[in-house]
């Protein structure tokens, strides 16, 4: 009985644990949303035809909100990290799993996390003295937007092994539906282009067009907001099967 009643109790620690994860998405997502809207190169987003002479002057310009925005973006994006692990945790769940899918997983949500932060940094370093020579920040300019934009490798790897641990997933009830599995593959195939951004200048897959920015960055936030009902109705079947992660 005792044995009994501490692995109920550890099994209710851990949902616990996951469900507070899961809600710092949402939490987290307003706070990036508001750095997102704050950076006044995003909207529209800034060309890769502009002059050194206009990329100068928007930093001059805009000194102040680019490290609000890019200050905010570095300290709070590192912090979806725990939601993408609810991911990982459920992935372990799955039946006829060697967890290679899951570590693959996570290490591809640590790298883009990383990627993403180096690219706020080139923002900020970009904006850190306004009367360098424009040349020189538009340097730092393209390598601000191009890492910003143009890595989907990790992004791209991490809905693949979703899509396929969801595939492999033969147990009796399945932890994320098929339709899931399906969602992230074409989640995987809206992002792969944007990989573009660090070929073209202009068109679509320019770092500014409809594909790399708008259709990469819609994909990634219509995906953060679909798993986070998908994720509760996994978190409810687990408690109601009283299974442990």
């Amino acid at each position: 009985m005792k044995v009994t009643a501490e692995t109920e109790t550890s099994d209710a620690t851990e949902l616990e644990l996951q469900s507070i994860s899961l809600w710092t998405g949402p939490v987290v997502g307003g706070v990036l949303l508001l750095a997102f809207l704050a950076f006044p190169g995003f909207y529209p987003p800034m060309s890769p035809a502009d002059t050194a002479e206009q990329v100068a002057e928007f930093y001059s310009r805009n000194q102040t909100l680019i490290r609000f925005s890019m200050i905010t973006l570095n300290l709070c994006g590192i912090m979806l990290v725990p939601y993408f692990a609810v991911i990982v945790v459920q992935m372990k769940r799955m039946a006829n799993q060697t967890h290679i899918f899951a570590y693959c997983y996570l290490t591809a949500t640590v790298s883009g996390a990383t990627i993403f932060a180096l690219a706020d940094i080139f923002f900020l370093v970009a904006a850190f003295r306004p009367e360098r020579a424009p040349e020189l920040i538009m340097l730092l300019n393209d390598l601000a937007w191009i890492t910003f934009i143009a890595p989907v490798g990790m992004l791209v790897a991490q809905n693949l092994l979703l899509a396929a641990a969801i595939y492999f997933d033969n147990g009796p009830e399945a932890v994320f539906p098929r339709w899931v599995g399906h969602f992230a593959a074409v989640t995987a195939v809206a992002m792969a282009p944007a990989v573009g951004a660090a070929v073209f200048t202009e068109g679509p897959l320019a770092w500014n067009g409809a594909i790399a920015f708008w259709l990469r960055n819609a994909a990634l936030v219509t995906f953060l907001v679909i798993m986070f009902p998908v994720l509760r109705g996994a978190l409810r079947r687990q408690a109601a099967a009283g299974a442990p992660a």
